[in-house]
This record gives structure tokens, sequence and C-alpha cells, in this order.
């Protein structure tokens, strides 16, 4: 197996002379992907043919230290003194791939992968990213539009994941979005993963995206309710869905802004994309959020406090009593009801709470990782039953208006409206908060539904 790089490349054209140029491979070599990038973009041609010995053999020497085309000194199959190694020791191949010749977040091969990543989904319904192919169980792109503190942390927790080719921070900030994603490039090592990143100022340099997250737009100040922010981020939210589905047709768009169940309807509206493509971040955020208070009662630990967050990111919010449960056990007995109606209450204003801590901006912590769990579960279609505002039609008798409801996520977005056994309060209590936002969209746009 010989390995070709860059070198290579350089050595073809300056042969061809002009003509069209041509690497000839043998199968089993490797080129590597930035190879592979600087023959795309200069118009070389790879083929890869089962002849004894390639047509152009590298300019430099082999991983292996000797000549390329030489016979290793023990052929592959055998130990010094030609005895022949069992089927079950033959290696899978002469040699190994150096990591010395792949770019950082460089694919590797799928033979190279880690089996749990070889056998995988392999993502192939989102058109064309970087490199020449997507590893199984990843997807090629990612972009965050938005590169303030949700950005940042969304990009950062999604590049942790190792579940992406390459993440796109997208801001109109001078250098900002280009800076983050070098800092968290930074951190490749510290965290293990292979995900490149970049920054860029328009979407459409981005390029296409499996998943684009939004969060640009102006954050709350202290005072300021949700609602105050519609008209300005409306206007954010619209321009960047319309540039989004063009760019990205097939793609999902993630809405993490503010008011989010208004800017989600806006940015579906906008965008033409079909209503399952375009989901609200907030009940994810909002659950978390309710365990985390829920926990502080010292009735059990967050991560043992079940749950979910419907309805409305704000005073229409929904926490459904008959959905809570500790350990699997239902929480009916276990806690005083004017304790839960304390934390309900206090689960809806914990955005105006940590605003006025701040003093300038808001929360960014948990929104952000709350949007990268969200995107990491339609990556992986894990089948959790998670909240997320989305567009039904008729399900909890609701139809045709965005409002916090139990989903199953998938690479396409919304995989299915969860219908659960609610009691007949619970329901009515979703169905006015539908309303509640449908007006709130209604006046945002001018009086249409």
């Amino acid at each position: 197996m010989t390995v070709y790089g860059t070198d290579d490349i350089d050595a073809v054209i300056a042969s061809a002379g002009g003509a069209a140029a041509r690497l000839t491979v043998r199968r089993g070599d490797i080129v590597t992907p930035l190879a592979r990038d600087q023959a795309a973009a200069v118009g070389v041609e790879i083929i890869v043919t089962e002849a004894a010995a390639p047509a152009h053999a590298p300019v430099r020497p082999s991983p292996s230290g000797r000549a390329p085309g030489t016979a290793p000194a023990t052929a592959p199959g055998t130990v010094p003194g030609g005895r022949a190694l069992a089927p079950a020791l033959m290696p899978s191949s002469a040699l190994s791939p150096s990591p010395a010749l792949y770019r950082r977040g460089a694919p590797l091969e799928a033979r190279y992968l880690p089996r749990s990543r070889r056998t995988a989904v392999t993502d192939t319904a989102h058109g064309p990213g970087p490199g020449h192919g997507t590893p199984p169980g990843r997807v090629a792109r990612i972009v965050v539009v938005g590169a303030g503190r949700v950005g940042m942390i969304t990009a950062m927790r999604l590049a942790e994941t190792d579940l992406v080719n390459e993440i796109v921070l997208v801001d109109v900030a001078g250098g900002l979005a280009a800076g983050i994603a070098l800092d968290i490039s930074h951190s490749a090592g510290l965290l293990g993963f292979s995900t490149r990143l970049r920054g860029e100022q328009t979407v459409a340099a981005a390029g296409t995206a499996a998943f684009t997250v939004v969060t640009a737009g102006q954050a709350r100040r202290p005072g300021m309710s949700r609602g105050d922010l519609a008209g300005t981020n409306a206007t954010i939210v619209g321009a960047l869905a319309q540039q989004i589905a063009a760019t990205s047709p097939d793609g999902v768009i993630l809405v993490v802004t503010n008011p989010l169940d208004e800017m989600t309807a806006h940015a579906w509206r906008q965008s033409g994309l079909p209503s399952g493509r375009v989901i609200g971040m907030a009940g994810v955020l909002d659950t978390a959020r309710f365990a985390s208070l829920l926990s502080l009662t010292g009735i059990a630990d967050a991560s043992e406090i079940r749950g979910l967050a419907l309805g409305s990111h704000g005073d229409e919010m929904v926490i459904p009593r008959s959905l809570v449960s500790v350990n699997g056990s239902s929480i009916d007995g276990r806690i005083d009801e004017a304790v839960l109606d304390g934390v309900v209450s206090r689960t809806r204003n914990s955005g105006a709470e940590v605003v006025g801590l701040l003093g300038h901006g808001s929360a960014f912590i948990t929104p952000g990782l709350c949007a990268a769990q969200m995107v990491t579960a339609m990556i992986r279609e894990d089948d959790r039953v998670v909240a997320a505002t989305v567009r039904p039609n008729g399900q909890y008798g609701v139809d045709g208006t965005y409002v916090g409801l139990p989903v199953r996520l998938g690479r396409h977005g919304l995989a299915s409206i969860v219908e659960l056994d609610l009691t007949p309060g619970e329901r009515r209590a979703i169905v006015s908060a539908a309303s509640r936002i449908s007006d709130r969209v209604r006046s945002l746009a001018g009086g249409h539904p």
C-alpha cells in the first residue's frame, strides 16, 4: 500500500504538461484528504486500478521508509523466516495509515474507524459537504448562525460529540465567527474530537448543511420580556430563514432566537420549508430548568427527575404533573402542591431571573447545551421523547399553530408527535397556549395566520 499526498498531485500536474492530469493508484492505496481536495480544486482525475503498479509513483518515501513500489522485507501474512501466519492473525492491511499524513479532522477510511462508527447509519440525504464522503454515523456539516455566547456553546458541544465533519459559525461581525471557530478548534486534542470548524460572515459562504441552528438576534435586557424582542428579531430571523432555505433546501432549521414560539413560526413561513423541518428548541431547555429547580427541594438529583415542559416558552408554559416522575415513580404525594407550584412558576420565569442577575445579556450555557442536544438527537435518531416547538395537525386538539409538544426527532427534523395520556385540564392548557401563540404570530405577520 502506498500513500499519496499533495506533492504527488503537484508532480502529476507538472508531468502532464498542460494536458489532462490523472493520478492512477492501486486499490488499497491511500490518497490523503488534503490531496483529494487539491486534486478536485485543480482538476486532477484520480483513477483506481487493479494493475500491479501505479502509473505515477509518489515523489517522496512512503511511511514505511522504503522506496515506493518496493516490496517489504517480510511479505504480508508471514513472519521472519517465511512462516505463514494463521488466518486469524493476518493483518487487514500491510500498513496502517500514518496520522501525520492526515490533516486534523479529516475523515479516515471506514476500515480504520472504530467498529461503533463503522456500523452506524450513514447519512446520504443532505447533499454535498466538506471532503469526499461522510463516515458512517456522522453528518457532513452543521451551521450555527450567530457567534454570540449561545452559538459558541452550541458549536463547542456539537464538536465535542464528534458526530460532524465540519461546523461553520456564521456572524456578520467581522472576524468574530472565525475567531471563535479557531478557539474551539484548539481544544480538539483536549476534548478528543476530529470535527473541523471555520467561521464565515454569510450563510451562503457556510455552504450546504444538514442542520442549521439559528441563535442570531437581540438578547433580552433586564426588564424586557421575550415578546419585546419580536419586531427586531423577526426581521433578522426572517431574512436568515430565506437564506438558509436557499443554501440548504433539504436541511433542518432549529430556532433558538427569542421569542421562541413566534420566531419558529416566522422562520417556517419565510423559509417555505415543510413545517417538520423547522423546529423550536425551548422545550428541552425548560424541561432541564424544571428538573434542576425541583432537585433543589431535596426530592432527588436533577438527573433522576423526568418531565416535559410543553406549551409556550413563557407565561403559557405547561408542565403536566401527570408526566413528572422521580426515579420512575410518580411525584404524586411526594411533594407539597404549593412547593411544586412554586417550582413551576420559577421555571417559567427562569430566563428573566438569569437576565436580571447577569445585568447584561441572557442565559447562554444551558440554552447552548440544549440546542446541541437536540441536534445530536436528530443525528442519532435515538427515539427519545423530548419537548420541542412544532406545528401539529390535530394532535392534542391543536391544528396549524406552533406549540411545544412531546416529539421524537430524526435526521429530517420532526419524526413524530407523541400523544401522551394527559389529563383533560393539561390538554386544555396546551390548547390555550397554542391559541395565545397563534394570536401573537398573527400580530407579527400583520394579521395573517
